[in-house]
């Protein structure tokens, strides 16, 4: 019998590309619990203060705004996973692949990848993210205070054109922050979960994906919300009308403040359907990202 022939090392572009379809992929069935994750996560900040349990509030939403309410800002949601997984994932890959000649990947070359892959990334997507933010959580708002975005195009050339372009960097701190925690650990939790769990004989495809997924998953979303609560609110402030001044200008001031005003469990406020949307989204991305990995190893060694 034939030798099999062995897959020559994964070329950047496919790393990029399979990045951006899985993130894509994924976020296409998380973006629902995204929606639900940001309007709780806002909802305090609004003075709604009634009703905050998940499916109560999930039911709400479905009641007085029709299901499709859930789907606010999906393509705002897609354009980031474009740039954000894409570059997220990509770089990971990438600059893995580059450490790994000069020294033995262990689980701190992985974290200090995530976090610097992490961190590109964000800078890049954040335009993207701060039009998610407002489409996802306008109809939250009342009638006389809605922007009423058409589209993420829309939102993009309104927001330019009546904030500034630095608008689309409003949140970049928080945001940045978040995404090297995201960075380390998720992809570079994951990328070390899924040797731990073969060592402990969880080695078929899916089911070492999904363990390594949802562990890396869990723990991304218990460290990140805080930042993801910051974001939210500086993505979607407002100038006082008197005096012209953001409320929230930087990543600790804004986490402070909200703690000192509303307690520190505020910055946990919408968790269960961010660790749905960020569970679930890790989830669908890895098992997307490694099929198509395998598709493509498989069609290069034939």
């Amino acid at each position: 019998m034939a030798e099999k022939k062995k897959a020559p090392p994964m070329p950047a572009a496919i790393n990029f590309l399979t990045g951006g379809l899985g993130g894509i992929g994924g976020w296409l069935v998380v973006h629902p619990f995204n929606t639900v994750s940001v309007r709780m996560n806002l909802a305090t900040a609004t003075g709604n203060t009634e009703g905050l349990g998940f499916v109560p509030f999930f039911k709400n939403i479905v009641k007085q705004e029709g299901a499709m309410a859930l789907y606010n800002g999906l393509s705002a949601g897609i354009t980031r996973q474009i740039f954000y997984a894409t570059a997220r994932v990509g770089f990971f890959d990438v600059i893995r692949d580059q450490v790994a000649k000069y020294r033995e990947i262990d689980i701190w070359s992985r974290l200090l990848v995530g976090v610097v892959s992490g961190g590109m990334a964000a800078v890049i997507a954040c335009p993207a993210e701060v039009s998610l933010v407002r489409m996802s959580n306008d109809n939250a708002l009342p009638l006389d205070q809605r922007r009423n975005y058409k589209s993420v195009v829309d939102a993009a050339v309104r927001i330019a054109r009546d904030d500034g372009i630095t608008a689309y960097w409003r949140g970049c701190g928080p945001f940045v922050n978040r995404a090297m925690l995201v960075g380390a650990c998720q992809v570079g939790t994951y990328d070390q979960f899924k040797n731990s769990y073969k060592a402990m004989g969880i080695t078929g495809e899916y089911s070492n994906v999904f363990a390594a997924s949802m562990t890396s998953g869990l723990l991304y979303s218990v460290v990140t919300m805080p930042f993801e609560t910051a974001k939210n609110r500086m993505a979607f402030q407002k100038p006082d009308p008197t005096t012209g001044i953001l409320p929230y200008r930087s990543t600790v001031q804004t986490i402070t403040s909200m703690a000192k005003a509303e307690g520190v469990f505020c910055l946990w406020n919408g968790f269960m359907p961010y660790y749905l949307r960020s569970g679930g989204h890790t989830v669908f991305m890895f098992m997307i990202v490694e099929q198509l990995r395998t598709a493509y190893n498989a069609s290069v060694s034939k």
